[in-house]
């Protein structure tokens, strides 16, 4: 099985480590990498972990056909605006009867229906369970073993970044120190307003709803408000109270559709939303057959956001 990777940050590293490594058990096989800031490393034998980049490939297109894979791996940076390139990506890899895998979450927020159709028509598979939770498996939990349920709502506690803040806040620190340490980890979207307005949570909130609910929704659908206005006296305040504030993301099936909303919720200790810590993620769906149901994951980072990527290649393979 041949990949093609569009992107080389640190999860494509990280991912492209991750093949390596297992390549004994799974003889999945980098043919090429392409760039834009780097330039296109193409190699019908295995691209190497340091690639010998050259030029940039003219399009996406030209890349994707000198590579020769079967699968294509969008790892490109997320745009939170509209979701390009990479949904222009991922219809590039389909034109030329290419499976694709994303960890971007912009398509699935985006387009995930249009997309979902592209992929069925032209008999290909869409596959994408490292957008929301770093790898933790959801979609293809649901996919693969809740047959016949209906998701009814969810609410998740899916951002880091506040997480890391609302914690040293309550310490006493101020939101700068906070933004300082979670970048310091890591863990901050490359402008951190993304996080603490709220709209990564938006972003992760309309791709759970498109896939698990088929909204049909975008970001600017949510009902979204950060944590911009908390203070640490408010936070410690809250604290003595025995309640404790969570950047949430919700939604529900109403007579006039799905709703979906991220808010910073003031929730009493005892909330499970509420046992999550730095860069760790809970999520809880509401369905019809199951009752409450919930994944989380402790403390994940770049290689569980790869074996993401990876579970989702492995899957593909395995069904065609």
């Amino acid at each position: 099985m041949k990949l093609a990777l569009i992107g080389y940050g640190k999860v494509g590293r990280a991912f492209a480590r991750l093949v390596e490594k297992k390549r004994s058990a799974y003889p999945f096989r980098i043919t090429g990498v392409h760039t834009m800031r780097h330039g296109t490393a193409i190699d019908p034998r295995g691209v190497p972990l340091e690639p010998a980049f050259g030029p940039a490939a003219a399009d996406i297109e030209s890349f994707l056909a000198a590579s020769r894979a079967d699968i294509a791996v969008e790892v490109t940076p997320l745009n939170p605006q509209t979701g390009e390139p990479a949904i222009s990506h991922i219809r590039a890899a389909f034109a030329r009867g290419m499976h694709v895998v994303t960890a971007n979450k912009g398509p699935v927020a985006f387009a995930y229906a249009a997309l979902r159709e592209e992929a069925r028509r032209a008999g290909l598979e869409f596959r994408h369970e490292a957008v929301t939770m770093d790898g933790t498996p959801v979609y293809n939990l649901v996919r693969n073993n809740l047959p016949g349920v209906t998701i009814q709502g969810f609410a998740g506690a899916l951002n880091s970044t506040t997480k890391v803040i609302l914690e040293l806040m309550l310490e006493g620190r101020t939101l700068e120190q906070g933004i300082l340490e979670a970048q310091r980890r890591g863990v901050a979207e490359a402008d951190p307003w993304f996080d603490i307005d709220g709209w990564d949570s938006a972003a992760k909130c309309a791709a759970l709803a498109n896939v698990l609910m088929d909204a049909r929704l975008t970001p600017q659908d949510v009902d979204r408000k950060g944590i911009g206005q908390q203070t640490p006296a408010k936070l410690i305040e809250i604290d003595r109270a025995g309640k404790k504030v969570v950047l949430v993301s919700r939604a529900r099936r109403t007579k006039d559709g799905v709703r979906l909303r991220v808010r910073a919720e003031v929730l009493d200790k005892s909330d499970l939303l509420t046992a999550v810590r730095g860069t760790s993620n809970l999520l809880v769906l509401e369905t019809d057959l199951m009752g409450q149901l919930g994944v989380f994951t402790i403390d994940p980072g770049l290689e569980q956001t790869a074996y993401g990527l990876f579970s989702d290649v492995v899957d593909i393979a395995r069904s065609i």
